[in-house]
């Protein structure tokens, strides 16, 4: 095993992309036949919060290791806009593992985006990456609570069985219509998004042009149902994916006029009774109606640095969607 003091450390151009998506499957087993450079790009050069930044490590003319941490953007109800970014994408290669590369990768670029200002960074590790991140200055704020809305007994025991990750890729399905149909309409997301209440804590920074983003260019192919056949009358936005032998349906956002709990309830029955998945998965949030079966033990751990913020507020001062989490 080489050094790593030979190990050099650049910025990462768009030529390394098919460089860094190869070494992903190596070392994180993603599957050559599945689009995961259409995906990578979608995440990380589409963004309407920006092109992430990104490192790579190299040995000779060999990449070794790379790093990539999402542009984001929050609404805080007392500080206004707040720049954030989250480390996800990275992987070091099996042969130059145990170097120290994942925390000189990240530490060189939370100073970086520090220095530009940046507000925080926050993130879902899993229970192996997050020590790693707690002995880098991330705090732990909490686990995200998430419910579901089971549709049978016999959906409850496909669903208790399937202890086993969500699959990455979502299902084919027919229910409602593609988000990218029903997101193309920009005057009427705009006018639904503009009769949101304010944010209660830190909550994503919605705009037509993130919702397209988030739910319609990518190759994840999620649907949206709709209270009727016009989008400013609310939608609910999802998708399918297997879980072991259950099928989930992942409620990433319901979006209605004014939040109305009553609402909300109405589309995320409307969607159990016409996708008919084992279950529907989302944020639990009795406040505004998103209730369910809560799940103790279940939701992401969400994790945070301060950068050029003060702090990282608790879990409470957090108003997260599932689609703000789901899939990075």
């Amino acid at each position: 095993m080489e050094p790593s003091a030979e190990v050099v450390i650049r910025p990462a151009t768009a030529a390394d992309h098919p460089a860094v998506v190869e070494l992903a499957g190596t070392a994180l087993g993603w599957a050559p036949d599945q689009p995961n450079l259409e995906l990578f790009r979608w995440k990380h050069v589409a963004n309407p919060f920006g092109a992430s930044p990104m490192w790579v490590a190299e040995h000779g003319d060999r990449l070794v290791a790379f790093r990539t941490l999402l542009r984001w953007e929050f609404d805080d109800p007392e500080r206004g806009a707040q720049r954030a970014v989250r480390p996800v994408d990275t992987a070091t290669h099996p042969d130059h593992q145990g170097q120290g590369l994942f925390r000189r990768l990240t530490l060189g670029a939370v100073d970086v985006l520090q220095a530009e200002g940046v507000d925080l960074a926050f993130n879902t590790p899993n229970d192996q990456s997050r020590p790693g991140y707690l002995s880098m200055g991330w705090v732990d704020v909490g686990r995200v609570p998430v419910a579901v809305d089971v549709r049978s007994p016999a959906a409850l025991a496909r669903m208790l069985r399937a202890r086993v990750p969500a699959a990455k890729w979502s299902l084919d399905a027919d229910v409602g219509e593609a988000a990218a149909d029903v997101l193309a309409d920009t005057p009427a997301a705009d006018a639904l998004l503009a009769s949101q209440p304010a944010p209660r804590g830190l909550r994503t920074r919605r705009s037509p042009a993130f919702l397209r983003w988030r739910y319609a260019d990518g190759p994840l192919a999620y649907r949206a149902l709709l209270r009727s056949s016009d989008l400013t009358d609310g939608v609910a936005l999802f998708r399918l994916r297997s879980r072991g032998s259950a099928t989930e349906a992942t409620l990433c956002d319901v979006i209605v006029p004014g939040d109305d709990p009553r609402l909300v309830r109405e589309l995320v029955a409307a969607v159990r009774r016409h996708a008919r998945p084992d279950y529907v998965i989302q944020v639990r949030d009795r406040r505004h109606g998103r209730g369910g079966l809560p799940l103790p033990g279940q939701g992401p751990r969400l994790t945070g640095r301060a950068l050029a913020r003060a702090d990282v507020p608790p879990l409470a001062g957090w108003d997260l969607r599932l689609g703000d989490i789901e899939l990075f």
